[in-house]
């Protein structure tokens, strides 16, 4: 099998690693890429938001396989252009990449699908949402309508705070912005692979998007993320798939525009039971990091059949027993304007760490050195025999990535280690 990687950050590392490791993949390709996918694959530059070049790379290198890492090339129309090709393709159409590229129609997805979710109001002007915050009570939570980079939600005590975010959005694309209910629990998330009428979940995970310790500081694209959640109730997988899942794919096949692809949930545990929280359109960053790291069945084999129609011929996945975490290095500066152009040293030492990999993120090749390119530099993920191991191997392995002004979160699946996630009581 011929296939093509598109986007440039440490999922689509981790995907191109997973896919090189299925025998069935006879080449593979990434476009655009950074400089660890360079150095394992062949790369191609690439327009990620032309949805037309991804088709026509697609075509020129005569593919099997399209899998579309980024939200945004999926919004824009890159899976529509790519099966118009004749193509198969990894990743939702435009219509049902909405899922993600709007809140408010997420909602009403839900709504029709009768899945769980936080009480919501999408509001047009600044008094509507004076009105949301007053009904819905702090602390307040306020989400851009459209994409943001995982960094359009405040969740904040500060009405100020709450309404100069809410007036951001309102200015921005759309005008829309929507203010919800505080969902009280731990978070989890959960991807479900689906070809649009069968869903198959993955192991679910947490991720850690505050950019400082204590889940502190601005929100971000994310800092890390862990697998498996030993705190996590053990059927958790299957009451999303039968209360969230099904129901939306179900809902959106309903609508005539079916969802094929990697469906991610992101949830909260209520004492009132699984809420959703978002919804998004692919792989997760920096979840897939951990998640591909434990998964034994081949990826491509999966990933062709969600594309493909042929999901519910695919039997049982495959675990590792053993447990990934994640860290995520970053440039000086993320989450707001990261400095970037900074030698990283210390690839081959951290990599050198039993049971460590390194991912790389937002990196790209000057002569013979690798410079920071973007905010989130690199993901390093450790795997041990249970959470605590795998976290000392991830960090064992950051203290030796050397990038000037970097900074990373200390914290990353040490509450579940120290057995400090409880699950609030029904």
């Amino acid at each position: 099998m011929k296939v093509l990687v598109v986007g440039s950050g440490a999922r689509e590392h981790a995907l191109v690693r997973a896919l090189r490791a299925d025998p069935q993949v006879g080449r593979l390709t990434a476009a655009p890429g950074n400089a660890g996918i360079a150095a394992e694959v062949p790369v191609r530059a690439l327009d990620v938001t032309d949805p037309q070049a991804v088709a026509a790379l697609a075509a020129e290198l005569a593919v099997d396989l399209v899998v579309i890492g980024p939200e945004v090339p999926l919004v824009a129309g890159a899976g529509d252009a790519v099966r118009a090709a004749g193509i198969a393709c990894f990743g939702p159409s435009a219509a049902a990449a909405r899922l993600e590229g709007s809140k408010a129609f997420a909602k009403e997805i839900m709504a029709a699908a009768g899945v769980p979710t936080a009480a919501a109001r999408v509001c047009t002007a600044l008094p509507d949402c004076e009105a949301a915050f007053d009904d819905l009570g702090a602390p307040f939570v306020v989400k851009a309508d459209g994409l943001a980079a995982g960094k359009g939600v405040v969740v904040t005590d500060d009405w100020q705070a709450a309404m100069a975010h809410a007036a951001e959005c309102l200015a921005g694309p759309g005008g829309r912005v929507v203010v919800e209910e505080y969902l009280a629990g731990p978070e989890v998330s959960l991807f479900c692979l689906t070809d649009g009428t069968t869903v198959v979940p993955l192991q679910p995970a947490q991720d850690f998007k505050r950019a400082l310790d204590g889940d502190r500081g601005p929100n971000t694209g994310g800092m890390g993320a862990y697998s498996p959640l030993p705190w996590c109730p053990g059927d958790l997988a299957e009451r999303v798939v039968r209360e969230v899942a099904q129901p939306t794919v179900d809902e959106l096949r309903r609508r005539g525009t079916p969802f094929a692809g990697l469906l991610y949930a992101g949830l909260a545990l209520t004492a009132q039971g699984v809420r959703v929280i978002e919804f998004n359109a692919r792989f997760g960053d920096p979840e897939t990091q951990v998640v591909l790291a434990r998964l034994r069945t081949p990826l491509a084999g999966l990933l062709h059949a969600a594309a493909t129609g042929r999901l519910g011929e695919v039997g049982e996945l495959d675990w590792s027993e053993e447990a990934a975490v994640g860290v995520v290095v970053a440039a000086k500066d993320y989450p707001g304007q990261p400095r970037t152009g900074d030698p990283v040293g210390g690839l081959a030492t951290a990599a050198a760490v039993p049971g460590a990999s390194v991912l790389h993120a937002g990196t790209l090749r000057e002569g013979d050195r690798t410079v920071s390119a973007g905010g989130r530099v690199l993901t390093v993920v450790g795997t041990g025999p249970d959470v605590e191991a795998a976290r000392a191997v991830a960090y064992a392995a950051v203290e030796r990535v050397d990038l000037p002004g970097s900074h990373h979160r200390t914290d990353i699946a040490l509450a579940a280690v120290r057995g400090e996630i409880h699950l609030p009581a029904s």
